[in-house]
Order: C-alpha cells, then sequence, then structure tokens
C-alpha cells in the first residue's frame, strides 16, 4: 500500500476552518476505489499545522493526484497556507492498520 504522511502549516487565522474547508475534498478521497483512509489531526506542538495520514492500494494513487477534486483542493488550499506542505510517501507492506502489540486491549 502507499503511505502518505502530510504536515500542512496553516496561517493562524485559517487554523480553525481548515478542516471545514478541506471537507469536500476529504468526502471526495474517502470516496476514491482503492483509498484505505484519509484522516485530518492537529498538531499538538503547533496549533497551526494539521496532519493528514492516507493510503491508497499501489495502484490507486495516480487516480488521486490527477483527480478534479485533488486540483481543485490544492487551489483552495493554497492560499490558506504559510510555507509549502512537508510530506513523507512511501510503499510499505501490509493492508492498512494493525492492532498494537505493546498495548493490548482484552
Amino acid at each position: 500500500m502507499i503511505f502518505i504522511v502530510v504536515k500542512f502549516p496553516v496561517k493562524p487565522k485559517f487554523a480553525d476552518e481548515w478542516i471545514e474547508r478541506t471537507a469536500s475534498f476529504t468526502e471526495a478521497t474517502l470516496a476514491e476505489e482503492g483509498n484505505k483512509f484519509f484522516e485530518w489531526s492537529r498538531s499538538v506542538k503547533d496549533p497551526n499545522e494539521f496532519v493528514l495520514v492516507e493510503a491508497f492500494e499501489n495502484n490507486a494513487a495516480e487516480a488521486h493526484v490527477t483527480s478534479k477534486h485533488f486540483a481543485q483542493a490544492m487551489e483552495t488550499m493554497r492560499p490558506m497556507l504559510r510555507e509549502t506542505p512537508r510530506i513523507i510517501s512511501r510503499v510499505i507492506e501490509g493492508e492498512g492498520w494493525d492492532a498494537m502489540g505493546e498495548l493490548q486491549i482484552d
């Protein structure tokens, strides 16, 4: 699977609106064939930074980045960002989330 983490440094005046303004992108991506998950979190270190954790089947990433909703989202996000987002994108083994071995709950 393709596992991606992106950090979005948002201008402070847009931080409280970020999730709402990116909601249509999130919904469209979750509906894509081959999407495994697409989850936003707000950084505890910087409240003006949002972290996106996403994954796709190996053959689905190209369709995602060439989609109409992806292009629209890039234009929607651009004026709200204070700098270029940082990304880690890797092909990894597995099909999704596994149970954490060090903290099992019965």
